[in-house]
């Protein structure tokens, strides 16, 4: 396991969320590979040539742990159980036509495939992908993985798989999501985040997603802190939770639900530190002043760090280094500066198909996405120096 410290090159540590927006070469090449024109070598090669350049240019803003930008993946959410997003090497125990993950304010969905049988296991881990990212790295890595409530919802809302319990296929989740926690860490990651953005979701009861009205948020953190029961204080100190309100196409799931609603609640889960969605946040006090009342000093042995989003990825606009020491500087006003982080508000591009239409073109974005992580680590060491962290 890791014994990073994220505070040994800036005095407010920072680290992004994951993913990088994939080049428009890259996601023709998916599109390509499902309509069988192009091989699966051929695919690997351009996930290759863009993890080269996600992890150079990465290097090049400054910023002190970076991450491949999950080119090689179909998604955040399916990366262990599909090779691409129209569902190519699905898992053998699952099925197409499950329940939609999502509906975003523009309208479009993301759906997941249904299990249809047991036994339940991963096709992939996430480290499948990092140990061929290492090499080209001369900075720290993290890895983003999927969390166990996320594929909570492979299973059926309603109908019971013939033969296979949903206590029987959670029990195997946790053991696969321990597993790849586990693996990305031998391989070398220094740091593990969970994603966790059906959190905020959960508490929206949307008519159009029955699983969000199903009351469900007391359970996905019984199943995180299931996972997070099999690490200790030391280990869980690099282990985060990520969550957002959703990022894809330039739109999100469930910024309209009220933070408070959730983060009482997700505070609960014994990770060693959270990553915030604030930058899009319209009013940012109330939820500093959340995360300052029920961010816990002591969860079962580890005092958590919260790593607050400056930068939206929703937005072309750059944001300055100025403006990500301001807010900073004012979230320490409610928050110990001592526990306080920043991030990205969400994954780039948490999806390998995304046309990315507020930037009007994904290869656009991609440039942004590089000019913002500058921004956000020049940010950080500009907010250390004004409050004094050291």
């Amino acid at each position: 396991m890791s014994d990073y410290d994220p505070r040994t090159s800036t005095g407010i540590p920072t680290e992004p969320v994951g993913s990088l927006p994939r080049p428009a070469r890259l996601q023709a090449a998916y599109a390509s590979y499902d309509a069988g024109e192009i091989s699966k070598e051929q695919l690997e090669g351009e996930q290759e040539e863009a993890v080269k350049d996600s992890i150079q240019r990465s290097e090049a803003t400054g910023a002190p742990i970076i991450s491949d930008g999950e080119q090689r993946w179909s998604s955040f959410a399916t990366y262990p159980i599909a090779d691409t997003l129209a569902g190519t090497g699905l898992a053998p125990s699952l099925g197409p036509g499950g329940q939609y993950f999502a509906i975003f304010a523009d309208g479009h969905g993301r759906q997941l495939p249904k299990l249809e049988r047991g036994p339940f296991a991963y096709n992939h881990y996430a480290a499948d992908s990092l140990k061929k990212s290492l090499p080209y790295a001369n900075r720290p890595m993290k890895q983003a993985v999927i969390a166990p409530s996320m594929l909570a919802l492979l299973y059926p809302l309603e109908d019971p798989v013939e033969g296979y319990s949903r206590d029987d296929f959670e029990a195997a989740l946790i053991d696969e999501c321990e597993r790849d926690i586990r693996k990305a860490f031998e391989a070398g990651a220094v740091r593990v985040s969970v994603d966790f953005t059906e959190g905020r979701l959960a508490t929206r009861a949307d008519p159009r997603n029955p699983w969000t009205g199903a009351g469900l948020l007391p359970h996905f953190i019984e199943l995180n802190n299931r996972v997070m029961a099999r690490f200790t204080p030391e280990e869980r100190v690099n282990i985060g939770v990520h969550t957002c309100p959703g990022g894809d196409r330039d739109s999100v799931h469930s910024a309209d639900v009220p933070y408070n609603n959730l983060l009482p609640e997700m505070f609960k889960i014994n990770a060693g530190y959270f990553l915030i969605q604030l930058k899009s946040e319209r009013d940012k006090d109330p939820v500093f002043e959340s995360i300052g009342k029920y961010l816990r000093d002591d969860a079962d042995g580890v005092t958590p760090m919260a790593y607050l989003g400056v930068i939206n990825p929703g937005n072309p606009r750059v944001e300055t280094a100025g403006e990500v020491r301001d807010q900073l500087v004012r979230a320490a006003n409610f928050i110990d500066r001592q526990r306080i982080g920043a991030t990205d508000d969400c994954g780039f591009s948490p999806f390998s198909i995304d046309e990315k239409p507020n930037h009007g073109s994904p290869d656009f974005a991609r440039d942004v996405a590089f000019e913002k992580i500058k921004a956000r680590v020049e940010g950080a060491r500009a907010a250390a120096e004004q409050l004094g962290v050291s």
